[in-house]
């Protein structure tokens, strides 16, 4: 379960771009990374709305959620899934803390593995993840979107993921969308809307 919604969550791989893709020159993609990566280190809160589609090989239906997303700067990261369930997952001072409706329960996140999807999580959200030498990255571009994929080069992480694909409207420097495809074959999707960049964020955001 942590597993899934960890990921899940990153997610920033349904929901395909309609519009061509074509991949960036190497002055473009250098341009674009170094735009983004300027412009993230001044974010120090963020938070957003969010809709996630979940696609699974052994079921007819999507699996639709709804939440928001809180991000204050450097690590802290909050998940509060409110539709059709509450489900809440805070990733903060080295540890994973959740609400399973109403259940509580904390891991450790200093293994390898929850420290990346941690640090994967987090970099979606400030730009800081195309310094990751564990990710090759490959950069597009359409009428609206900056594009970069992330394949894994880690066997640890490839364990659970494929692909990551974050979405970057050509009118801002923060995420808009990530498509996920995952290790099974199942992909995720999910749509970020009202976002809010250095707002104040309640504590309450980043408690259980």
């Amino acid at each position: 379960m942590i597993k899934n919604i960890a990921l899940g969550v990153v997610l920033l791989v349904s929901g395909f771009a309609i519009a061509q893709n074509t991949a960036m020159t190497g002055a473009e993609a250098k341009a674009f990374v170094t735009k983004v990566s300027a412009e993230s280190r001044q974010i120090k809160t963020l938070q957003s709305d969010f809709t996630q589609t979940k696609k699974m090989d052994f079921l007819d239906k999507s699996i639709i959620t709804q939440g928001r997303m809180s991000l204050k700067a450097p690590n802290t990261l909050s998940w509060k899934y409110t539709n059709p369930y509450q489900y809440a997952i805070v990733f903060k001072d080295n540890k994973i803390f959740i609400n399973d409706q109403g259940k509580k329960s904390s891991v450790d996140a200093k293994s390898k593995t929850f420290e990346k999807i941690n640090k994967l999580i987090v970099g979606s959200s400030n730009g800081q993840m195309f310094n990751d030498s564990e990710f090759t990255v490959a950069y597009f571009k359409n009428n609206g979107f900056y594009i970069a994929k992330f394949t894994p080069k880690s066997s640890q992480l490839l364990k659970y993921i494929r692909q990551i694909e974050l979405y970057f409207p050509k009118s801002q420097s923060t995420v808009s969308q990530v498509n996920m495809l995952e290790a099974s074959g199942d992909t995720t999707n999910i749509v970020f809307k009202n976002t809010k960049i250095n707002a104040p964020v309640p504590a309450s955001e980043f408690s259980l």
